[in-house]
């Protein structure tokens, strides 16, 4: 069974990294900081939608577009800095890898950096299928990339595992299992979010895995 993860919120806590970003993006155009807890809760839709939010919480001057660039120009330079992997995410992606599980990656990031924290972190050997929000002309809540990712890891009944609205829609859209880790950047309630199975721990995660594999035997 293919086990497609998403990166922000699930796999890494890297809002210290797209805080620090975006308050030196701001400096560079002269404006005030933004809260960490304001920054991570910009996280989710992309950095398109995250710069749209800076741009409207500053009321900023600046294009869209130059945002943008001078945000990604700063994230880029160091995706890894003050990034963290959860707990015990090494030692369950590596178990399911070795049974047998073909692992992916299905993030709104995009696919340079999310390659290069993968890298990072010494994971991106585990991960046969990564689609990043610019991978393709759409990204999540669409869920052609997430069905595309399925698709490259060879089909079939596939887990989705994730951590917010958008992961949780995305599952939905694409008509997939989905186990939702509750430690990452979801905003909304649990009761009312879709999802197969909730765990607070990794180390739960494989045992999920085999519950849901044994629903679709």
């Amino acid at each position: 069974m293919p086990v497609i993860f998403d990166l922000d919120g699930t796999l890494i806590d890297s809002a210290p990294d797209i805080h620090a970003a975006v308050n030196r993006t701001l400096a560079e155009v002269g404006a005030d900081p933004l809260t960490f807890d304001t920054v991570r809760s910009f996280i989710g839709n992309g950095v398109s939608v995250l710069t749209e939010r800076v741009i409207a919480a500053r009321a900023l001057p600046q294009p869209h577009a130059d945002l943008l660039a001078i945000i990604l120009r700063h994230y880029n330079a160091d995706p890894a800095t003050l990034t963290v992997l959860y707990p015990n995410v090494r030692e369950t992606l590596t178990a399911l890898a070795k049974a047998g599980h073909a692992l992916g990656i299905c993030t709104n990031k995009p696919e340079g950096p999310t390659r290069a924290i993968l890298a990072a972190f010494g994971m991106d050997h585990l991960f046969a299928a990564v689609y990043g929000g610019d991978s393709l002309p759409v990204h999540k809540p669409d869920p052609a990339p997430l069905l595309a990712a399925m698709a490259a890891l060879g089909g079939g009944a596939t887990v989705y595992v994730g951590d917010s609205e958008v992961d949780a829609e995305t599952a939905a859209r694409a008509g997939l299992s989905f186990a939702i880790f509750t430690e990452g950047y979801r905003k909304t309630p649990m009761a009312d979010l879709p999802h197969d199975m909730a765990f607070d721990d990794f180390a739960l995660l494989p045992g999920i895995v085999a519950q849901l594999m044994a629903m679709h035997a």
